[in-house]
């Protein structure tokens, strides 16, 4: 198994946040950018689980590819993933940062995340069996797992501290925070992303189920920033295998999830130990996922 990068320190910049999977840094003399690095961590249910060798550059690649793809729906942070071009005080760990790194704009995230969803799936389908009521939404009572939905929604929820667990709001509740015209906007763009790739995806033999964007402002302007369409941030379904009224097989992380579920965990820090083997196939998930979609 190849190493992993499990945590980065650089002597010379300094880190400004280390998340649940990207470690990010300020540059000196470098006030409007940073440095965000994908890390080989992996996450479930908000808690860092284990390391996936080469998950980073995974994660990398997919938004490199998407950002180029979807840059006319809105901007985005990505400077250069080019590590040549990074400035002078990056180049000592060019070997470790190629591949796994963008140096981008510096902006301020919204406190929301923009999930969208085209499909019912996990803790959505869960919430629809207690009530056919979702985040505001209605929906009709013969709804199966894994169905398509009526039409594509947009479901913000809150920013969870790491081992805390994010929160579905209703768009009415985002509107308080945001205000009605930033969050409509926020949300057309958000669709409008999203129904763009689902259309891409399915033609390479993808299923996005649903997504989470993350938007920034730079200044008054709305950035699409952080990862996009990546395996940790999406539900990717083999198209060839879809058959709703079950759970699917997937090219993303519900594969890890899944063996969680059958620990009795309480999904709360320490996570368990992860065998070898559940490492290795999250990993081939992960890879095959770039695969199909940037080669396909």
């Amino acid at each position: 198994m190849s190493e992993s990068v499990l945590e980065t320190n650089y002597e010379g910049l300094e880190l400004v946040h280390r998340g649940k999977v990207r470690d990010m840094y300020a540059i000196p003399g470098h006030g409007d950018k940073l440095l965000m690095v994908a890390t080989d961590r992996i996450s479930a249910f908000d808690v860092v689980i284990d390391a996936i060798p080469g998950k980073g550059k995974v994660l990398t690649q997919l938004s490199l590819f998407w950002f180029d793809l979807l840059a006319d729906v809105v901007p985005n942070h990505l400077i250069t993933a080019d590590v040549s071009a990074y400035p002078d005080a990056c180049q000592a760990y060019s070997s470790e940062l190629d591949g796994r790194s963008m140096l981008v704009h510096k902006t301020k995230p919204l406190t929301v995340e923009c999930i969208v969803r085209g499909y019912i799936s996990g803790s959505f389908w869960k919430a629809y069996q207690k009530n056919t009521t979702v985040c505001g939404f209605d929906f009709p009572s013969d709804l199966q797992e894994s169905d398509k939905l009526p039409e594509v929604i947009f479901t913000p929820s809150t920013k969870a501290d790491i081992g805390e667990h994010d929160e579905n709001i209703s768009v009415n509740a985002m509107e308080k925070i945001l205000g009605k015209e930033q969050t409509r906007r926020i949300a057309d763009i958000s669709v409008e992303l999203y129904s763009r790739a689902a259309d891409y995806a399915r033609s390479k033999g993808i299923i996005i189920a649903d997504t989470k964007f993350e938007l920034g402002l730079m200044g008054s302007e709305l950035i699409l920033i952080d990862e996009v369409l990546t395996p940790d941030s999406s539900r990717f379904w083999p198209l060839s295998q879809y058959q709703p009224g079950k759970g699917q097989p997937s090219f993303d992380k519900q594969f890890l999830r899944d063996y969680l579920a059958t620990l009795g965990w309480d999904k709360n820090p320490p996570a368990p130990k992860i065998p070898k083997d559940i490492i290795e196939k999250t990993k081939a998930r992960y890879e095959e996922a770039l695969e199909k979609i940037t080669k396909g």
